[in-house]
């Protein structure tokens, strides 16, 4: 049987600006149906140009860019639009209605869609984000954090198979990244929706993320799981980025102090299990048997 193509796929691009910039070199890239990639990336590396690539915004001067099987520039724009939804790092440049009903509402009023469907579908993409209770409110009266999950919910209501963002906890607190990035995992796990992320964030990156490329200068540095990434120093230095602070606690605790730790620990809850191995059995013990005794 042979197997079903990637969702989305790009195989040597290279992408140069009207200035004579070089944004993007010989870069490949696959995301598989209902997988969750991160492009890891500092400002400037070209993360913002290659989403650009993906969604038929920029065409790049070679290489190919494949949705589904199928050459991006033989799709018309309503099937791209269709199949894979894109989400701006700032809100500001994504929502323009006046209110966030009508807002959300738009891109499904525009497939010319019966308005019961496209209530339908106002009332499943706000659910989805859990801001239903926003969907009279007037855009502007929105705070940063509900503009990003109502034009989370825009995109959502044309019903994506693919779901690609820039930088999407940028500018959120950490219990607003936190929760962003919890609801993405629920959209991907969930409602099978594939996940392509770009972010120079990595302190949430190894909980979800299956695959992790990392960029510099427009070429792919390095492709992985977290553990990949993050295990590889040189990369991450190269990459201009750093490690997970947990990690980076529990890497000097390792190298510095000497401390005999396994591996990298990525999550808190690695650190916590390495930890725990260190110590020994009888002390982990001991308190239980004096609320025993």
């Amino acid at each position: 049987m042979t197997p079903a193509p990637p969702s989305l796929q790009i195989s040597g691009v290279c992408f140069t600006f009207p200035d004579g910039t070089r944004a993007l070199h010989d870069v490949d890239f696959h995301a598989d149906e209902g997988e969750f990639v991160a492009l890891l990336a500092s400002n400037g590396s070209g993360k913002t140009t290659l989403i650009k690539v993906l969604v038929g915004l920029l065409t790049p001067q070679e290489g190919s860019v494949r949705l589904g099987g199928m050459a991006l520039a033989d799709l018309s724009a309503p099937e791209r639009y269709q199949a894979m939804g894109v989400v701006l790092q700032n809100p500001v440049d994504q929502l323009f209605a006046a209110t966030v009903e009508e807002d959300v509402a738009f891109g499904p009023r525009n497939l010319g869609l019966p308005e019961s469907e496209v209530q339908q579908r106002v009332s499943d993409a706000l659910e989805a984000v859990s801001a239903s209770e926003l969907r009279g409110r007037a855009i502007h009266h929105l705070s940063f954090g509900q503009q990003k999950r109502v034009s989370l919910a825009g995109v959502l209501a044309m019903r994506p198979s693919i779901l690609i963002l820039d930088e999407p906890t940028a500018g959120l607190d950490p219990s607003g990244e936190a929760a962003m990035m919890r609801l993405l995992h629920r959209l991907n796990r969930s409602g099978h929706i594939t996940i392509v992320l770009a972010t120079h964030s990595v302190d949430l990156l190894p909980l979800f993320a299956d695959r992790i490329y990392v960029l510099r200068h427009g070429r792919v540095l390095k492709v992985g799981t977290a553990q990949d990434i993050f295990c590889d120093q040189e990369v991450i230095e190269q990459a201009s980025l750093r490690l997970p602070y947990v990690s980076a606690l529990l890497y000097e605790m390792k190298h510095v102090d000497g401390v005999p730790i396994h591996g990298l620990p990525l999550t808190v809850g690695e650190a916590r299990h390495r930890l725990l191995e260190l110590i020994p059995e009888d002390l982990l013990l001991k308190p239980f048997e004096e609320k025993a005794s």
